[in-house]
């Protein structure tokens, strides 16, 4: 029966021209998961990573790392990067849409709130080995996951692509040569339903297969009153397929393929509060909104209601091949991983976010597609000198077409003065643009581990890395309504303004400076030179510490999300085309324990990361410039402190009680963006000195607590309770520190309650939020400067059961 279900299943897989790849390149396997606390690190008994591109312990690698396996991601309910993080306390991931999404790790990974294409992040995302270049990808589900490896700190030396903040990877379960299969079912409040499938087994003595699929549906959080309909909803399909040829004993080959749909109905921010800002009274939200007759559906935003009035949504697909070989020399193991990737967004925004026509379009469609070359050559066996070199070549190309119109409340809510009081001046002003990336990527990279004497263990790396990327932005603005009907491009437009005088050249003015005309081919390339060098010792069988100094870099980039007007409002400012990179150090200790018989692990790291160039936003000396644009702030610090441990102090009960401690400030940024309350005045500063203030996004205590106890029944079973609990302090939600913007302090908790038996049936109960706690997961300004703070709530208390079985 398995067999003939892989047969079917790969020549489906084969027909469908759109069915991509996911590949298992590594050989180990996560550890016993069967009485592990949800979420507890990855380091009870003997558990086996491949953080450094080879099989060993993970209490024994000299980094801060966590693994979860999938049993764990499924106890939890963690089938996605967004709830993962609840877990990780050094792990912070936001979304206001899969495109404009982050991943950070210990506060540093990407700039806030900011979008664009010709930068990179700061966190490498990895499935299967293979590296993921639009971060969007990682709001996809998790799908017959083996475990997923988050790593802290500079990563680089080993493989892939060189991030300066850590990694995070996925690792899907093996083809396997035994026949076997899993099905789980999840059902639950919002008409919840998930179904997640596997199977795997041989098609030969030499090839096997294994073909898994997740569904996810859930009505929406969000109603919106203007089309009496349920936003932010689920509605995710992937399918996912592997063959694995054991060509010899000592080489195989896996062709890996996978499919992923998303289709949220998404994503939408709305009325939290109002922040004095420094434009006139008149000109400010509560008076624009009630000159205009409007009041929003709900002043407060856990009442979950909304009053758009321009479509919505974020679809996206992503998918792609992979093929990944290893060929065991015996000395040595040379492994390939080859892959091509694409990511399709097809998204469709309500920008001024109320029930008013001031922006009725906002989209930025794009296509990229990604190739990826890589070959490593790791030594075999415990030997006292071991070592990986290798080679990482990275092909991008991103195409977007972009489109923003304004509507008949434009004028009103943007604009001052005469203008102001003529809604044809922007009614209908359309900015059409077009972006084009490209992103050519070659590294030599290699690590050393040599053991002088024995439990002393000197481990230098080094990575030569060079970078090319070259862009093309062309916004094209048009309105034609019954009073203005004009097309202005890059070449015309300073002839169109000079043709004008007096108020029609004002006029003429607000338009452009509202949507501008503008085209540039920024180009960006470089060398450059990282690596790092780690001292560990094993001071007993369970006792491992480590000291690592990181000189890393994040590669430079080009804007290509608009340039700010130059001083004379002539046209863009051509110096902030490019981007400089990020120069990282990076200083870290960290100690590693079991005591009790592995019963008890506590794991403790202490880091300080300077970064100097931080990309980030920031503004020029210019009044009048319409735009924050990307560039590079002085520098940043981050310092702290983290811990792991678990505990299990008697049969079938375990708990884990992870932390993080995290001081994020810019050391030097004189020329930030304006908090809300210092914007939109004549006499406002151009910019701001947020020199010693926070960093976005962070808090500076993250904890998660938990546990497990279980309790036999009969031969096999056991009837068990769970519960995951997690806290994490303020943090500010504006790229600068603002009053109106900090996120309060909050705590989740998650129970469940269920009976297994084995491996093979899993039937419990859960809920998620149990105490129905309001937070916010973003807080932003609509743009403006008008004072209104637009928020994205967490999801409510939600709860359901979920019923697995393996055969």
């Amino acid at each position: 029966m398995v067999r003939q279900l892989l047969l079917a299943g790969t020549a489906l897989a084969l027909a469908f021209p759109a069915f991509a790849p996911a590949y298992a390149a590594d050989e180990a396997a996560a550890a016993d998961e069967q009485a592990a606390p949800a979420a507890a690190p990855a380091n009870e008994g003997e558990i086996v990573v491949t953080a450094r591109r080879r099989a060993e312990s993970a209490q024994k690698v000299p980094i801060a790392l966590t693994v979860v396996s999938g049993l764990q991601l499924s106890n939890t309910g963690s089938f996605n990067l967004n709830r993962l993080q609840t877990s990780q306390p050094a792990l912070q991931f936001y979304s206001s849409n899969p495109r404009n999404s982050a991943i950070n790790i210990r506060g540093l990974g990407a700039p806030f709130g900011l979008t664009n294409d010709g930068i990179e992040q700061g966190v490498g995302f990895y499935l299967d080995g293979v590296y993921i270049g639009r971060v969007g990808a990682s709001t996809f589900d998790f799908v017959d996951i083996d475990r997923v490896e988050v790593l802290r700190g500079p990563q680089g030396t080993l493989y892939g692509k060189n991030t300066t903040a850590g990694a995070v990877n996925v690792t899907s379960t093996k083809p396997s040569f035994e026949p076997e299969g899993k099905v789980e079912v999840s059902a639950g409040r919002y008409t919840f339903l998930q179904f997640k499938g596997s199977v795997s087994g041989p098609l030969s003595d030499t090839i096997a297969a294994r073909i898994s699929t997740s569904l996810t549906k859930r009505d929406g959080t969000i109603y919106d009153v203007t089309s009496r309909t349920d936003l932010h909803r689920l509605s995710n399909a992937t399918v996912r397929g592997q063959l694995l040829w054991k060509a010899t004993p000592d080489l195989d080959i896996t062709l890996a393929g996978d499919f992923n749909r998303q289709n949220p109905l998404c994503c939408s921010q709305f009325f939290a509060r109002v922040a004095p800002t420094q434009r006139p009274l008149a000109r400010q939200y509560t008076a624009l909104a009630a000159a205009l007759n409007y009041t929003p559906p709900s002043f407060n935003t856990f009442d979950r209601v909304t009053d758009l009035d321009a479509s919505i949504n974020s679809r996206q697909e992503m998918g792609g091949a992979s093929l990944v070989g290893n060929l065991d020399l015996g000395f040595a193991t040379v492994t390939s991983v080859s892959a091509w990737r694409y990511w399709d967004w097809q998204p469709a925004n309500d920008r001024d976010f109320v029930g008013l026509p001031i922006t009725t379009v906002s989209q930025n469609p794009s296509q990229q597609k990604q190739f990826s070359q890589e070959f490593r050559l790791a030594s075999n066996g415990s030997n006292k000198l071991q070592y990986t070199v290798g080679t990482f070549f990275f092909h991008q190309t991103i195409n977007t077409q972009g489109s923003q119109v304004q509507g008949s409340a434009a004028s009103r809510w943007l604009l001052s003065g005469a203008d102001a009081s003529n809604p044809n001046v922007l009614n209908g002003l359309t900015s059409t643009n077009t972006i084009n990336f490209k992103n050519d990527s070659f590294a030599v990279f290699g690590k050393l581990n040599w053991e002088p004497v024995e439990g002393l263990h000197l481990q230098p790396g080094l990575r030569l890395n060079y970078d090319k990327k070259s862009g093309f932005y062309e916004s094209i603005v048009s309105i034609s309504n019954s009073q203005f009907n004009f097309t202005a491009t890059a070449d015309n437009v300073q002839a169109m303004l000079d043709s004008k005088t007096g108020a029609a050249k004002t006029t003429f003015q607000n338009q452009i400076n509202t949507l501008a005309p503008q085209r540039y081919s920024p180009e960006f390339s470089a060398w450059n030179v990282s690596g790092d060098f780690t001292v560990s010792y094993d001071f007993a069988r369970d006792i491992h510490g480590y000291a690592t100094y990181a000189r890393s870099f994040k590669s430079g980039g080009i804007n290509l999300s608009g340039l700010p007007l130059n001083s004379t409002s002539t046209g863009v400012d051509l110096t902030t085309q490019t981007v400089k990179p990020e120069k990282e150090n990076h200083f870290e200790v960290g100690l590693k324990t079991q005591w009790l018989d592995r019963k008890l692990t506590i794991n403790l790291a202490a880091f300080l990361t300077e970064i100097t160039d931080y990309q980030a936003t920031v503004n020029n000396n210019a009044i009048n410039v319409i735009r924050g644009y990307l560039s590079n702030a002085g520098k940043v610090r981050v310092k702290g402190v983290e811990w792991d441990t678990s505990f299990r102090p008697l049969e079938g009960l375990s708990t884990y009680f992870n932390g993080a401690y995290t001081d994020a400030k810019y050391v030097k940024f004189t020329n930030a963006p304006c908090p809300p309350e210092l914007s939109g005045g004549t006499a406002s500063p151009a910019q701001c000195d947020i020199s010693g203030q926070v960093l976005p996004g962070i808090s500076k205590w993250s904890l998660s607590w938990g546990g497990e106890y279980a309790l036999p029944v009969g031969a096999e079973g056991q009837v068990y309770a769970g519960y995951d609990g997690s806290w994490r302090s303020k943090f500010s939600s504006n790229p600068s520190p603002s009053a109106y913007t900090w996120i309060g302090g909050y705590s989740l908790h998650n129970f469940r309650l269920g009976y297994r038996k084995g491996k093979d049936l899993n039937i419990f109960a859960w809920v998620r939020n149990a105490f129905d706690r309001h937070y916010y997961e973003l807080l932003s300004t609509q743009s403006g400067s008008t004072g209104l703070i637009i928020g994205q709530p967490g999801d409510p208390r939600t709860w359901g059961f979920t019923v697995s079985k393996s055969f």
